[in-house]
């Protein structure tokens, strides 16, 4: 009877098919010197055409020695932050076949002492980085500056397009903040206002989300008043007061989209106004503190970034091309996770592993 088991894929069977050397494959498959961008291109879609996968084992051999990797987040919002490190810690605990040296570097927020928190680590034999890039252009040279000391970065949560980096994993925040204007278009009354509380402008990730807001509300609901976005920082006190202010000054708005996980000052400010219930509202992320006020209404609806998808899936893309080689896609969109009144018992189950 035949024998119909597949032989695993080598590099021998992709120089086979090309008709080229062994040793041009191995320098294509992994990013060494000596060979065309053409050839480059054309040894990784027959990698793909047939299949190819390296032997971790063999590769291992030749590195002799464990990954050191340092992820670089934000204290703030920890309700984002914690469970995208949970994420990153899973993945490790899941990675077979070489030893990783998982660092985590802390700092309080975004542009608060994340540059110093990495460039003090730049010449600690680090492997790679994982970090979230908030203004990018404060950060372009540091990123330079790892890129020429090989230390390979991953995006997660928010990108840096223009740097060297490896790739990006985040939500998409285009059709996350186009969820939240169809939500208020179908709910806030004709002629109403609505605002958006972001984070920080220079963050790319908060930029997208208004730009698919803004977007997706001037096409579905014309009619509605779009107020100047409102920002936070991420600084809890600042959206508190910053809220507190649109709230005395004028009438209130009819929707409010709150696009980072630092929702609990503004919902508190609507709390003491006695408009929590009377606004809707749109949040970012799921946490124990959202769930009674979705279940009582008092939330129309948060948009789940999966933080820990997000961190697990940055810490494999990484993993696999430092052991492996594969270079993922350069950009990972996630779709947010819609949570309503009618299906938060679906999702808070999850809430203490954040493994969703």
């Amino acid at each position: 009877m035949e024998d119909k088991t597949h032989k695993p894929t080598g590099i021998k069977e992709i120089a086979n098919a090309l008709g080229i050397s062994i040793g041009t494959v191995d320098r294509a498959l992994h990013e060494r010197s000596g060979i065309s961008q053409q050839t480059r291109s054309q040894v990784l879609k027959m990698a793909t055409k047939l299949e190819y996968r390296p032997n971790v084992a063999a590769r291992n051999l030749k590195l002799n020695r464990s990954l050191r990797i340092a992820v670089h987040l934000p204290k703030e919002i920890a309700c984002f932050f914690d469970p995208l490190r949970e994420g990153i810690s899973a993945a490790v605990k899941a990675a077979l076949g070489v030893q990783v040296k998982l660092d985590f570097r802390t700092f309080p927020r975004l542009g608060e002492g994340d540059l110093e928190t990495i460039e003090a680590d730049i010449g600690k034999g680090y492997d790679g980085f994982i970090l979230t890039v908030g203004n990018q252009s404060r950060f372009d040279t540091l990123l330079r500056k790892l890129a020429d000391r090989n230390i390979v970065v991953m995006c997660v949560a928010s990108d840096a397009p223009r740097s060297p980096r490896l790739a990006s994993v985040s939500v998409d925040a285009s059709v996350s903040g186009g969820i939240a204007a169809e939500l208020l278009a179908r709910t806030v009354p004709r002629q109403g206002t609505v605002v958006p509380i972001t984070g920080d402008l220079n963050t790319q990730d908060h930029v997208e989300k208004l730009r698919g807001f803004a977007g997706t509300l001037a096409t579905f609901a014309p009619q509605l008043r779009l107020l100047p976005s409102i920002e936070s920082h991420e600084s809890p006190e600042e959206a508190y007061q910053e809220t507190l202010a649109l709230l005395r000054h004028g009438p209130h708005p009819d929707g409010i989209y709150i696009n980072t996980a630092n929702s609990l000052p503004v919902l508190r400010a609507l709390q003491e106004q006695g408009l929590l219930g009377k606004v809707q509202i749109v949040t970012t992320d799921l946490f124990a503190e959202l769930i009674p006020l979705i279940e009582s209404g008092g939330i129309l609806a948060t948009l789940d970034q999966r933080p820990f998808t997000q961190g697990k899936l940055a810490f494999e893309m990484l993993f696999r091309y430092l052991v492996e080689g594969i270079r993922p896609q350069t950009v990972t969109h996630l779709a947010p996770h819609i949570v309503l009144r009618s299906n938060v018992s679906s999702f808070t189950h999850l809430l203490p592993h954040h493994s969703y």
